[in-house]
């Protein structure tokens, strides 16, 4: 079966100050802001609320319904200028894929770790210094299981963005990538939550990480995803995709536009 090729970039060196990639980079940091300040601002309210030790169904089903809603709207507020990855993971599988340059892979790393801190540094502020959570892996569960956890909800989430977000023939379908998206994200926190936390996002996992000192299991959060998220972007990239005409041109994303 004929495989079109792929055109890895590094970006070209005016790229970096190019206006462009300025507002790529800034829609990543304010959509990563918007979905860590709802997501881990879900799990404050509802830690105050509930003050047991386990955590009751429905304190996990507001926390899945948070992050979906949340991630939703980060992606659609974002999708259009940079694509709306607002996931170091999600960067990484379309990196690998050949669909954007290392170039605006690492702004976009930078942006969203940074989106992440200053959204758990907002909670501490108005939540009168309360202690971000983060993610640890719970009682009882080996941190080899989170670790393939993590692996395999990342690699759906991953694998959800490509084919409603990324694949040249989604035609239509692309209108629902963002919920799509928040979708199973959600849904792989009703399944991971009582695990690992279902972090799938290894700035949503550094930022209140950082900001509430909190390490456990800490380096599962980014080994899974990464895994994950790069399985699903070679796997989809390469087999998924429908075959095109041998002269189909494929492009990574651009920082600039096509005249640029």
């Amino acid at each position: 079966m004929w495989q079109p090729h792929r055109r890895y970039a590094f970006g070209r060196a005016d790229e970096a100050a190019h206006p462009d990639s300025i507002r790529a980079t800034l829609a990543e940091f304010i959509a990563t802001l918007i979905f860590v300040f709802a997501g881990e601002g879900s799990i404050l309210a509802l830690g105050k609320i509930y003050k047991d030790g386990d955590t009751p169904v429905a304190e996990l089903i507001a926390i899945a319904i948070a992050h979906a809603f949340a991630l939703f709207a980060a992606i659609s507020a974002s999708i259009n200028i940079s694509g709306g990855h607002v996931n170091p993971a999600v960067t990484f599988g379309a990196l690998l894929g050949g669909r954007i340059s290392v170039v605006r892979a690492f702004y976009y790393w930078v942006a969203q770790l940074l989106g992440a801190i200053v959204a758990s540094l907002l909670l501490r502020l108005v939540t009168n210094n309360m202690r971000t959570v983060g993610f640890n892996v719970a009682p009882g569960v080996g941190e080899v299981h989170g670790l393939i956890l993590e692996i395999v909800m990342t690699f759906g989430l991953v694998y959800t963005v490509y084919a409603t977000a990324i694949d040249p023939k989604k035609g239509s379908l692309g209108t629902i990538a963002p919920l799509a998206i928040g979708f199973i994200v959600g849904a792989n926190i009703l399944v991971g939550g009582p695990f690992d936390g279902a972090s799938m996002n290894p700035a949503r996992a550094f930022g209140p990480a950082l900001v509430g000192w909190r390490w456990k299991n800490h380096w599962i959060y980014w080994l899974g995803p990464f895994i994950g998220g790069g399985l699903a972007g070679l796997i989809y990239e390469y087999m998924i995709i429908p075959t095109e005409a041998p002269h189909a041109h494929h492009t990574h994303q651009p920082l600039a536009p096509e005249d640029y």
